[in-house]
């Protein structure tokens, strides 16, 4: 049997959602003083701010402001005020669910469904080998879980197909940064940022996508600091800042390459530090001779005066701070992009001093954590290489197994599901990861999914993803459950239990274990409770690059987090990495990489002439799974829109409003047309936390960055043009928005 979809998507809509629930638990009238309030974090992105969540008869009702928490000191975004609005949703999955073809999904025990589970797995993994079972994870997930994911693929179905979704988000600042400095983290904590004279951000909508963040923005400049912002929309933040340079997607390399130009010229760097402190500098002053304002403006697609403006206000600052987010990640070049950027940091010696760094703006709630344990393929616990020897070792000595037992390096992410679409994996257990609404080429994504013979899903909603699954197991949101995150500063935090998983749902953790037992290896994985995992992470990630193993869960409450690392009990956290200039790798030096701009891997042409770019909203929080499910969210952003310029809309015929359809070489999507002026005109821009006819995923493009296997979901070719109001017009919107636009 192929998990295709038993029923229609609509039929699985009417029944499982996603509805938007408008009330929280008790309603909006006054319901008393709650019974407790429960200090602990927002479920969302990777800043992961503090909350207080309020309990009332044991339902999570509301909330307050947490202060006194270091990094948003009580500042909240839409979605952080609306989160606990997912408690006694009424689309909560509270049973396992079983398909049947033609019927649907029906109800069945916990019992059959784990029994039925490990029945598959067996026999997938006798007919094939191991390696035919593949597990797919997220970054939302705790870092407890996500060692627990790690744990569960190599010790008990002994697979090397294990891979996470922040193969979707991060990995490529992640190789940027070991490249350059030997650790994969922000340099610096966050409140570094308003003590420097200047801020470069590069590729992220920090008003949508990081809201707090802004805050630290607008106390550096009350400070009097210059703000550049480098991306091809004006978006909130980019129309207050100094300099707004709008780059053509997948054009940064020019504007960073021509900014050092301009810099070399004028003797802006710091050749002091560049000979004590740094290699690789001589290739990097050779490759960029030729990156000239105007040579480089062409890569661009900007004025050479801005890239000039850029190099004067950045190199002969004397502190700076340099941001990026996806904007310059989310690219077959995405590495060498954040090298480029890293280029500016190190060129002029700015780095590992106070007002002085470098971070990358994560993006899922504990998508630095989240690759820090073993749910990557290439990683154990401690951010240890999988294919290093006494790396396995010192893992396989905590785990009590082999290290001859321990695979080795996987297939990442997007190659897993091409490894399904042609039939070399044949069964998959996914978790906290939506990938028909997240992935590039959204079609081969569901022909892959349709060709698995035994496919599971853990989830407290039922997906896109998931509704393709053969089993569903109900899990648990995040406050149904304890343990930590680790935050975009580097910042290991605690999320303490609110209430329990409503009746026939299971806190995550506990759904693996059970599983590993029956597949023979329970005695691997008698935990108790997220602190007992914990306490195996530290000894796991004891010596390694990302080390907590002197961090305790009492410690993290006394400090209000730690910084990794943290090798010792007396040991306070590093919140700022390489003071003093000492940096990760054997030579203590930082390694600079001569990086040459190169196309992207599909550029527009004659058929095709139109660049996509796509992104998030300040509503919406990636596939959309949790957010297309509360009410005040779904009002502010109903539906995706295509943004385009007055000028490309004239010259289509389109006017505001109009639906268009954006079509790809492998897809195509439906949409209105929403027309502005803050876009470049050789671009359109759709958000894509929406699925099927309205997937901006459709489009987009399964190629992958050399390095990172990160895809370029910033840039691909499409056309567009005016079509008629859809007959189905509110199809994929939740039923109880009525179409409402």
């Amino acid at each position: 049997m192929m998990a295709k979809l038993p029923l229609p998507h609509a039929t699985l809509v009417e029944r499982f959602g996603p509805h938007p629930s408008h009330v929280p638990p008790g309603g909006w009238t006054a319901i008393g003083e709650p019974d407790r309030i429960v200090k602990t974090h927002c479920c969302f992105c990777g800043q992961q701010c503090g909350i207080q969540l309020k309990v009332k008869n044991e339902r999570v009702v509301g909330f307050e402001p947490w202060e006194e928490f270091p990094f948003n000191r009580g500042k909240l975004c839409p979605k952080g005020v609306k989160r606990y609005m997912q408690d006694e949703h009424p689309d909560r999955l509270r049973s396992p669910l079983e398909r049947v073809e033609g019927e649907g999904f029906r109800e069945i025990p916990w019992d059959q469904a784990l029994d039925r589970a490990a029945r598959e797995i067996r026999r997938i993994q006798g007919a094939y080998g191991n390696d035919a079972f593949a597990v797919l994870s997220g970054s939302s997930l705790t870092n407890e879980k996500a060692y627990l994911m790690g744990k569960f693929a190599r010790v008990v179905l002994r697979t090397a197909n294990i891979d996470y979704n922040g193969r979707l988000c991060m990995v490529s600042a992640a190789a940027a940064s070991k490249k350059v400095f030997g650790i994969d983290r922000s340099a610096n904590p966050w409140s570094d940022i308003p003590k420097a004279d200047v801020v470069l951000v590069a590729g992220a909508n920090i008003g949508e996508c990081a809201p707090i963040t802004t805050d630290y923005l607008w106390e550096a400049r009350e400070r009097g600091a210059k703000l550049i912002l480098l991306d091809p929309r004006m978006t909130p933040v980019a129309r207050t800042v100094d300099l707004f340079i709008p780059v053509r997607p997948g054009g940064d390399i020019g504007v960073f390459n021509g900014m050092l130009h301009v810099m070399l010229e004028r003797g802006w760097i710091d050749r002091k530090f560049i000979a004590e402190r740094t290699s690789g500098w001589e290739e990097v002053e050779a490759a960029i001779r030729k990156y000239t304002p105007e040579y480089a403006g062409k890569i661009a697609g900007v004025p050479p005066k801005l890239i000039v403006k850029a190099a004067e206000l950045w190199g002969p600052a004397r502190t700076s701070f340099l941001l990026h987010s996806r904007g310059i990640e989310h690219h077959s070049k995405g590495v060498e992009n954040c090298l480029a950027a890293i280029n500016l940091v190190l060129a002029t010696g700015r780095i590992g001093r106070e007002g002085c760094g470098y971070a990358m703006i994560t993006g899922q709630g504990n998508g630095q954590g989240g690759r820090e344990h073993g749910q990557k393929c290439d990683q154990l616990p401690g951010a240890r290489d999988i294919e290093n020897p006494d790396h396995r070792r010192h893992v396989a000595d905590v785990w009590g197994v082999s290290e001859a037992s321990l695979p080795h390096k996987g297939l990442t992410y997007v190659e897993i599901i091409e490894a399904i679409h042609a039939g070399r994996i044949k069964g998959l257990f996914l978790i906290c990861t939506n990938p028909l609404v997240s992935l590039p080429h959204r079609t081969f994504v569901r022909e892959a999914l349709e060709r698995l013979e035994f496919f599971i899903a853990v989830d407290f909603f039922l997906s896109e993803t998931a509704q393709h699954a053969d089993v569903v197991l109900p899990g648990s949101l995040m406050e149904e459950d304890e343990g930590t995150t680790t935050n975009v500063e580097g910042r290991v935090i605690l999320h303490r239990k609110a209430v329990e998983p409503p009746s026939g749902a299971r806190v995550d953790w506990r759904i693996v274990c059970d599983l590993a037992d029956r597949l023979g290896a329970g005695e691997k994985f008698r935990f108790r409770s997220p602190r007992d995992i914990f306490e195996e992470l530290r000894l796991a990630s004891k010596g390694g690059i990302a080390d907590y193993h002197g961090i305790t869960w009492e410690k993290i409450e006394r400090m209000h987090g730690v910084f990794w690392p943290c090798p010792s009990p007396d040991h306070t956290g590093t919140p700022r990495l390489y003071e003093g200039g000492r940096f990760a790798h054997p030579d203590g030096k930082a390694h600079f990489h001569a990086v040459e701009w190169r196309p992207a891997a599909e550029e527009p042409d004659e058929e095709y002439p139109i660049i996509l770019t796509t992104g998030r909203v300040v509503a919406h929080y990636l596939s959309g799974s949790q957010t297309r499910r509360i009410g005040g969210l779904v009002e502010q952003a109903t539906q995706p829109t295509c943004e385009m310029h007055p000028r490309l809309a004239e010259k289509l015929g389109i006017g505001d409003g109009d639906f268009v359809r954006v079509e790809s070489r492998r897809g195509a999507l439906t949409v209105r047309a929403q027309v502005v002026t803050t876009i470049r005109p050789d671009t359109v821009f759709v958000p894509y936390h929406w699925p099927n006819d309205r997937a901006a995923n459709n489009c987009t493009i399964r190629a992958l960055d050399p390095v990172s296997r990160i895809p370029e979901y910033k840039v691909c070719a499409v056309r567009i043009r005016r079509v008629e109001r859809p007959d189905d017009e509110t199809a994929s919107l939740p039923p109880e928005a009525g179409g409402v636009r």
